[in-house]
C-alpha cells in the first residue's frame, strides 16, 4: 500500500522511509506540505500519510485542511507527527482534518499500530463505497441486461437533450423492438427469451460509441440515445446497429435462434428546454410501427413537424 511522508528533515524522511519499507509500505516522500498536497491529489496517489507539523509552504494542519477541501475521491487517511502535546494543538489538527496524530520521537511499534487502525478504516471506507455503488447500480440498471432501466435512460435523453442546446449539436435516437419475439418465448421457453435479451443487450452496446447510451424500456424495446449524431450520419448508424443483431443467429442453452429488430430512428437538430421529450418519443415509435407493417428488420426514419 502506498504511504506518503511528509517532512522537511531529510534524515527524518529517510529513518521513516527505511522503516516502512520493511514494513511493506510503498512510501511516496514530500519536503514541504505543497508537494505533499500535490502527491495526494494524484490519481492513484497515497491514502495514507505521515505529515509533519512543521514544514515551509504550508504546515501540516494546513495540508490536511487543503486535502479534505479538495479531495473528493477515495478517502485519505492522514496522522499528523509533531512535537507539540498540549491539548489546544492536538485539538487544532485533528479539527483541521488529521485523523490521528503521533508525538515526536515516533516508536516503530506505535507507528506501525496507528498505521494498521488506518488501513482497517480504510478498508471499511472502500467496503462502504463498493455497497453504495452497488446499490447506485441498481437503482438505475435493470436487472436482467444490466442496460439502463427506463427512467435511467430518459434521465440520460433529457440531460444530453439539455447539452445538445448548450452546445448547439445534434441528438438522434434509435428506437429498438425485436421482431417476434412472443414467438420466441412461446417456441424455446422464457430462459432462452431471456438469453436472447442478454444476447441483444450485448450486440447493442457493441454496435455504439463508448459515449452512447443504450437502455431497455420494457420487455424487448430498447432505446439509444446517439449524442452528436445528425441527420447526415444517421443511417449508417441506425443499420449498424440493425445488422448486429440480425447478423448472425444467437446461440442460446436450446441451440441456435435467429432474430431481428426494427428501428424507428429520429434526429433531433433544435430543442427548448421548455418542451418536453414525448413527443420526440412518439415520432420514434410511429417510425418503428412503420418499420413492422413494411416486414420488419428494417429502419424507418421519422421526420420532425417544422413547428417543433
Amino acid at each position: 500500500m502506498k504511504i506518503l511522508v511528509a517532512d522537511d528533515d531529510s534524515v527524518s524522511r529517510l529513518m521513516m522511509k527505511r522503516i516502512l519499507q520493511q514494513s511493506g509500505y510503498e512510501v511516496i516522500t514530500a519536503e514541504n506540505g505543497r508537494q505533499a498536497v500535490h502527491e495526494l491529489a494524484h490519481e492513484g496517489g497515497p491514502r495514507l500519510a505521515l505529515i509533519d507539523w512543521m514544514m515551509p509552504e504550508m504546515d501540516g494542519p494546513s495540508v490536511c485542511r487543503e486535502v479534505r477541501r479538495t479531495h473528493n475521491d477515495l478517502y485519505v487517511y492522514m496522522l499528523l507527527v509533531t512535537s507539540k502535546e498540549s491539548s489546544d494543538d492536538v485539538v487544532r489538527g485533528l479539527e483541521a482534518g488529521a485523523d490521528d496524530y503521533l508525538t515526536k520521537p515516533c516508536h516503530p511499534a506505535e507507528l506501525k499500530a496507528r498505521l494498521h487502525t488506518g488501513r482497517r478504516i480504510l478498508q471499511l471506507e472502500d467496503k462502504l463505497v463498493e455497497a453504495r455503488e452497488e446499490m447506485r447500480f441498481k437503482a438505475t440498471h435493470d436487472a436482467l441486461t444490466s442496460l439502463w432501466d427506463r427512467g435511467a435512460i430518459l434521465s440520460l435523453f433529457r440531460r444530453e437533450l439539455s447539452r445538445s442546446e448548450r452546445e448547439h449539436t445534434p441528438v438522434s435516437v434509435l428506437l429498438c423492438d425485436i421482431d417476434h419475439f412472443k414467438r420466441v418465448n412461446d417456441e424455446y421457453g422464457h430462459q432462452t427469451g431471456d438469453e436472447v435479451l442478454e444476447e441483444v443487450s450485448t450486440r447493442l452496446l457493441g454496435a455504439v460509441r463508448s459515449h452512447d447510451a443504450v437502455g431497455r424500456l420494457g420487455g424487448e424495446e430498447f432505446l439509444i440515445v446517439l449524442n452528436g449524431c445528425g441527420s447526415e450520419d444517421l443511417r449508417a448508424r441506425a443499420e449498424h446497429v440493425r445488422e448486429a443483431i440480425s447478423g448472425s443467429a444467437f446461440a442460446t442453452s436450446c441451440g441456435s435462434v435467429s432474430v431481428s429488430m426494427s428501428v424507428g430512428a429520429i434526429t433531433i437538430e433544435h430543442w427548448d428546454k421548455s418542451m418536453p421529450i414525448e413527443p420526440f418519443l412518439k415520432y420514434a415509435d410511429e417510425a418503428l410501427y412503420r418499420a413492422k407493417a413494411a416486414g420488419r428488420n428494417r429502419v424507418e426514419y421519422a421526420q420532425l413537424p417544422v413547428a417543433v
